[in-house]
């Protein structure tokens, strides 16, 4: 088990370099794909081992394990247009967790299991999760001890003091959640409404700094306009790209992007609101971005390709 004072050190922001996995419904929402190209140009402080493809289910798939099929193929995608394609991609879970003790059985839990066991307490994996986290959960199940070895950086749910917990990545599965928090594993958790909702962006700010400098810049300013134009439909409009924040946490040493605080891990109820428990393990809960200086830096990492 993992002493008080290892899970307090492996709760900071590393200042060395880190190894990670991330762990993605990159066809969900445009945010994925900036999140990746973020980690993957990130050379300098973060290494990515592989990538998984996470459930999802929307007007953008008829199910979980379409969605996750897409998701493995956007993810695809995005590595043939950053020139990295020699990152390994595993295909996911096609469903949700049924229960809090049967894992469900996939390329990506698999390989994060086994994955996982090569690292130890002074030197885990990071495991970036921007999704359901059905994956790292089902992980969690097949090898337990893996929780000591690794810390998980999950967007998911809402900020603490928000009255529910209604949130996508949350609510698609709830047992899923509660195993990562039960687990014991060094956890941080960037909560959606009150605190990463504030990283939006627009249109004409993408146009200025990234049209035209490179393909993938290029495509992922298309596609950011095209999913706000069809939501939006002619009216003003902002974007928020969620999902950077998670690898902006991994590259936050010196605590210019974004800051945090020491709390007991919460407890994810069927009913979607957070239950507390002071005597639980503690983790560490994002509680502002940085906005401008975050997208500053993922402009210049993306700038990089």
């Amino acid at each position: 088990m993992i002493s008080i004072e290892e899970r307090l050190k492996n709760l900071e922001s590393p200042a060395g370099p880190v190894e990670m996995v991330l762990d993605t419904d990159a066809y969900n929402e445009i945010d994925d794909q900036f999140a990746i190209s973020y980690a993957i140009h990130a050379s300098e402080k973060i290494t990515v081992r592989a990538l998984y493809a996470a459930p999802f289910f929307n007007e953008r798939s008829t199910g979980p394990g379409d969605g996750m099929e897409r998701s493995y193929e956007e993810i695809r995608k995005l590595l043939r247009l950053a020139g990295k394609e020699e990152i390994p991609v595993f295909r996911g879970s096609v469903g949700y967790l049924e229960d809090e003790k049967t894992p469900r059985i996939s390329p990506a839990a698999e390989d994060l299991a086994e994955r996982a066991m090569k690292y130890t307490t002074k030197k885990p994996l990071y495991v970036a999760a921007i999704g359901a986290i059905t994956n790292v959960a089902s992980a969690l199940l097949l090898k337990p001890e893996i929780a000591d070895r690794i810390v998980i950086v999950w967007l998911g749910g809402n900020a603490l003091y928000w009255p529910d917990n209604r949130e996508f990545n949350c609510m698609q599965d709830v047992a899923a959640a509660r195993i990562v928090m039960d687990s014991g594993a060094p956890l941080v958790i960037l909560p959606c409404q009150g605190v990463v909702s504030a990283f939006t962006t627009t249109g004409p700010e993408l146009e200025y700094w990234l049209r035209g400098k490179n393909e993938l810049c290029d495509y992922l300013i298309d596609h950011t306009v095209e999913a706000a134009e069809e939501y939006a439909k002619g009216h003003v409009w902002s974007r928020v790209i969620w999902d950077v924040t998670t690898i902006g946490w991994l590259l936050n040493s010196e605590g210019l992007l974004m800051t945090d605080e020491l709390t007991s891990t919460p407890i994810p109820e069927y009913d979607h609101h957070y239950a507390r428990d002071p005597r639980r393990p503690f983790c560490k809960v994002v509680t502002k971005i940085n906005r401008d200086a975050l997208f500053e830096d993922l402009f210049l990492h993306l700038l990089r390709h």
